[in-house]
């Protein structure tokens, strides 16, 4: 079954390139936002629908039943390749890898964590991504890999997020201090686990989501080279 995307393309000035990892609930219309949100930002957003094998669902916030059947069904393989088609998406827009980041949201910044270890990208982001200790989704657990990141990456967490212990995230903090590329992590005192996602007020934290999209741009703007590794010529 071939791979869906939802693509975003600046109407000026082109930054480079952003593969956009979903949630736990598909493409939903939030990630769909973040991406216009880039392009209005200047880059090329792909975002691949890592659930196109079940028939490309959206499910609702409220159905986690629905929403643990289907990342239980995803493989590590199979999202590798998915996101590697993403970034073939880019290539064809002349975008090559140091001219393109990634970014994920919940599984998503487990995804685009493990996509910095990799592949060396211009840069990777990853908000309230879980599995430091234990891996997820076929990934070993994110501390076996913070010493080998390939990509500058930057991590967003909520201290009351339930399900990211705040030591977890410390140890993380100091494990990728040892990586050969720049790191950083940002944590929220006040906030929880999917504090970005405007489409859910219970958990949504305007200061917080506000603060780290301004740093993802920062930090992408900071290490993504556009003009780098010219791959293919513009589509049409």
């Amino acid at each position: 079954m071939a791979i869906t995307f939802t693509t975003r393309v600046p109407e000026g000035p082109i930054r480079g390139g952003v593969v956009v990892v979903q949630e736990a609930f598909g493409v939903t219309d939030h990630i769909a936002e973040v991406c216009g949100r880039f392009a209005s930002a200047g880059w090329i957003a792909v975002a691949p629908h890592l659930f196109h094998r079940a028939g490309d669902p959206v499910v609702s916030y409220d159905d986690m039943s629905t929403a643990m059947d289907l990342i239980g069904a995803l493989k590590a393989e199979e999202i590798d390749q998915d996101v590697d088609a993403a970034f073939d998406e880019l290539a064809g827009y002349g975008y090559g890898p140091s001219g393109c980041a990634i970014v994920g949201f919940c599984m998503g910044g487990t995804v685009a964590f493990e996509t910095a270890v990799r592949r060396p990208l211009g840069a990777a982001a990853t908000f309230y991504g879980g599995g430091i200790r234990e891996g997820r989704f076929g990934y070993p657990p994110l501390l076996d890999g913070a010493t080998a990141l390939r990509t500058p990456w930057h991590g967003f967490f909520g201290d009351l997020d339930t399900g990211i212990p705040v030591d977890d995230v410390d140890a993380l903090n100091a494990a990728v201090t040892e990586a050969q590329v720049d790191t950083r992590i940002a944590r929220y005192p006040d906030a929880e686990h999917g504090f970005h996602c405007n489409d859910r007020p219970a958990v949504y934290n305007e200061r917080a989501a506000y603060d780290a999209w301004s740093r993802t741009l920062d930090w992408f703007d900071l290490h993504v080279d556009p003009a780098g590794e010219q791959v293919a010529g513009p589509r049409g």
